[in-house]
């Protein structure tokens, strides 16, 4: 599913685009899209409204709109895609937005989620939804004292804590197994067990793992997404049976959470305690 580097690539890919475009109509071929409101008064309180501001928060695209956010979460397959002129909609549209920029030209901004679990809030109110989530890895509040302070307070097994979009936010299955292989930590390692010198380091390996993904434009695998070549420089995830980039051993494949996991087995060793 796209993780923090895939979100905030079209985000930016999608930013010159509409900024500043006015909402002509919107059309939802998906109700269950629309998180809130209603299809009804979505449509009526969402005509007129200009795009102020494209952004990101952890794994939700941010449309700012006057006085209202569109938050988009692509969840599994869902991508955002901007068509000119006047086109019908594709198969697999939810939601489209029919635009007019401030040169008068139309296009359209269509949210296309083969799978159906994205979804969508047009709110006045964003930190309802937003509130929970962790801080962003990438922000200065993301400290490696903070990283150490807060993995101490809990007492779970770092996989399935990285993923938890309370505690930190952005971070999936993909870029989660990177990190952890860059950090010589294994998954199943209980968070207070981590010294200060590994929080450092991964500390270290989230940051870097992130920004090398953005700098890829993300990683095509695992959902339906158009760019990105991130997955030709994985270290271990999806690499189950090859060589280890840094020591060579095989690359290891199991099941953490319910979500398949990739380990070295000779860089990552459990420390049992």
């Amino acid at each position: 599913m796209p993780e923090l580097p895939e979100v905030e690539t079209i985000a930016r890919a999608i930013e010159p685009a509409v900024l500043g475009s006015t909402i002509l109509s919107a059309e939802v071929l998906w109700a269950r899209t629309l998180a809130t409101p209603s299809v009804k008064k979505f449509k009526e309180q969402v005509r007129g409204k200009r795009i102020t501001g494209v952004s990101r928060r952890a794994k939700y695209l941010i449309l700012e709109l006057e006085n209202y956010n569109l938050l988009i979460h692509l969840r599994m397959s869902g991508d955002l895609v901007v068509r000119t002129g006047k086109i019908r909609p594709e198969k697999h549209d939810r939601l489209v937005l029919s635009l007019r920029s401030n040169r008068g030209k139309e296009s359209q901004l269509a949210f296309n989620d083969t799978r159906k679990f994205g979804r969508v809030w047009f709110t006045d109110q964003p930190e309802t939804i937003l509130a929970k989530l962790g801080p962003e890895p990438l922000e200065k509040e993301f400290t490696p004292q903070w990283l150490f302070d807060n993995l101490h307070k809990k007492k779970r097994q770092l996989k399935p804590l990285l993923l938890d979009q309370t505690f930190l936010a952005g971070l999936g299955n993909i870029y989660t197994d990177e990190c952890l292989h860059t950090a010589k930590l294994h998954p199943l390692g209980l968070s207070n067990a981590v010294s200060r010198k590994q929080a450092g380091a991964l500390h270290e390996a989230i940051q870097s793992v992130l920004k090398e993904g953005i700098r890829r434009n993300g990683a095509s695998i695992d959902w339906v997404y158009r760019g990105g070549d991130y997955q030709n420089y994985f270290r271990v995830y999806d690499r189950e049976g090859r060589p280890c980039p840094v020591c060579g051993a095989a690359i290891e494949k199991f099941t953490v959470g319910q979500r398949g996991t990739h380990v070295c087995p000779k860089c990552q060793v459990l420390e049992r305690k």
